[in-house]
């Protein structure tokens, strides 16, 4: 939403994950796993590509918890939901830096839970480490 006053726009971002901010396309992750670039803060791991999307806004994204590490679907969704809600909270950092449309996928790699205050930490410094290697080949 876009709201003018005088001279000056101002967008406000809504704190939510949308459908169309989830990354769903096959053929997209598919390429984002055979051309993606790769960043580590453990225990996350993102791959992402700068490329076109079906998306009105910069990024779309993606989690995924592998199921050799959680056996129970319980589990996965657990922390699933965690890595969504942490990213929710923090994607505004990415949009306001991003100009380019980027599609990424985040991964849990441990092997145990971790606290939400752990994760929400670890995913404000893979964001920014994100933003740190995109924003000097955009400019």
């Amino acid at each position: 939403m876009v709201i003018r006053v005088g001279l000056r726009m101002f967008v406000l971002m809504r704190f939510t994950l949308g459908k169309e901010e989830r990354l769903k396309s096959r053929k997209l992750i598919g390429r984002l796993y055979e051309e993606g670039k790769v960043i580590k803060v453990f225990p996350l791991r993102m791959v992402y590509i700068q490329t076109e999307h079906t998306s009105k806004f910069p990024a779309q994204v993606g989690v995924s918890v592998p199921k050799r590490n959680f056996k129970k679907a319980v589990d996965r969704n657990r922390i699933k939901r965690l890595l969504r809600e942490t990213y929710r909270k923090e994607k505004h950092t990415v949009y306001k830096s991003v100009d380019k449309p980027y599609v990424f996928m985040i991964s849990y790699l441990a092997r145990n839970e971790w606290k939400y205050a752990d994760i929400e930490h670890k995913m404000q410094q893979l964001l920014t480490q994100f933003i740190t290697e995109v924003t000097p080949n955009e400019k």
